[in-house]
């Protein structure tokens, strides 16, 4: 068993589950790779499961240009690519691709893309004389051998339709709902916050979970990606006589114009607790704790699965009212836990491991999504 319901209705990995050897697959027919991204989170993932980090070098030339030597053999292995998305982002995916494409022309018997945090995968939405950059990538990495892909909470579940192979969509919410049942004093007095209306499904599922309240923060903060204006109009009208004049009947989209800032949800004297997949620019989260405290939260928390943490998010944490910002080690933030104290990582090692174990031995997969609706 990998994670077990507790006596308050969340989830948390079982104690007792440790890859040891005798549970460990067999090194003949395996082989984990990493590029450059993440290779502290390979290997980890390697040593749970008992295997050597296979011998892949990944280097620039003096053009920029990204060289894949791959030191052992990979002839008739499972290949497993362990490789995340970081501020270097188009190294990430460039070395990825090259890794993937070297072992399937090395004939290697499966591929699978151990992806954490998959890149690009906000642009999962046409926009403005734009594209769905997420469904370019997903083509390029199954046109480059990649059979299979693992990741981890995915910024929309509907990303999996771009790939034309498997995807698994692992989820981090044990882990940091077990942080905060471990970690939080008192964490029974808290209220989970959506940050806004978009994030209301994530903590509607943390409040089920751990039987605690929810708020949601509405109204006029910093502006997401989603509602920016590219700047671009359409060609001006030609004139009447090229023309048919039927713009009279179509109806006008009003303008979008958001209220004062609103907190939906009682949040005085307890413990205010935002939940997200990502986070990278942390204004809108510091504007965010900053209404919250106004409104009596006495202390606040910020869990997030992908922690970004891009430019000086650092020193707008260590300046804000957020008292500890809780993410996984799915993206590499070391440098930036020595700038703030306040930033807190929790170990998902284990759960790319177990999900590496049961796809190499055959077995089912259902048991890591064991009791995820549709919902979450």
């Amino acid at each position: 068993m990998l994670l077990n319901r507790n006596k308050f209705g969340g989830f948390r990995p079982a104690k007792i589950l440790k890859l040891d050897k005798m549970d460990a697959p067999a090194t003949s027919d395996i082989c984990i790779i990493n590029g450059n991204s993440h290779p502290d989170l390979a290997n980890l993932i390697a040593s749970r499961l008992g295997v050597n980090n296979g011998g892949c070098s990944v280097y620039h030339k003096t053009n920029r240009e990204t060289m894949v030597e791959i030191g052992d053999s990979v002839r008739g292995k499972d290949i497993y690519i362990i490789q995340t998305g970081t501020k270097d982002v188009n190294n990430n995916i460039m070395e990825l691709l090259i890794m993937a494409y070297a072992c399937k022309t090395s004939s290697a018997n499966s591929i699978v893309g151990v992806i954490p945090y998959l890149p690009y995968s906000k642009q999962c939405k046409m926009r403005k004389r734009g594209c769905i950059v997420s469904k370019l990538l997903a083509r390029m990495m199954c046109t480059s051998g990649l059979s299979h892909i693992i990741t981890m909470d995915l910024h929309q579940k509907e990303i999996q339709g771009f790939f034309d192979c498997p995807v698994d969509n692992l989820r981090a919410s044990p882990f940091l709902l077990q942080y905060i049942q471990e970690s939080i004093p008192d964490y029974r007095n808290s209220v989970i916050v959506a940050r806004n209306p978009g994030s209301a499904k994530k903590a509607t599922s943390y409040a089920e979970r751990l039987r605690l309240g929810i708020a949601v923060i509405h109204g006029e903060q910093k502006e997401s990606e989603t509602d920016e204006v590219d700047g671009r109009n359409s060609p001006p009208l030609l004139p009447k006589s090229r023309t048919m004049d039927v713009s009279g009947g179509v109806p006008v989209h009003p303008a979008k114009e958001k209220p004062p800032i609103n907190v939906v949800g009682d949040v005085g004297g307890r413990i205010a607790i935002m939940v997200d997949d990502l986070i990278d620019d942390v204004q809108s989260f510091v504007a965010a704790a900053e209404v919250l405290k106004e409104r009596g939260a006495y202390k606040i928390y910020v869990m997030a699965t992908h922690g970004l943490l891009s430019q000086d998010a650092p020193r707008l944490i260590e300046d804000s009212p957020i008292d500890e910002v809780v993410v996984t080690n799915t993206v590499p933030h070391e440098i930036q836990k020595m700038q703030c104290h306040k930033i807190k990582t929790v170990d998902i090692s284990i759960l790319l491991a177990e999900a590496i174990r049961r796809i190499h031995n055959k077995e089912s997969m259902s048991y890591l999504f064991k009791n995820v609706t549709l919902e979450d």
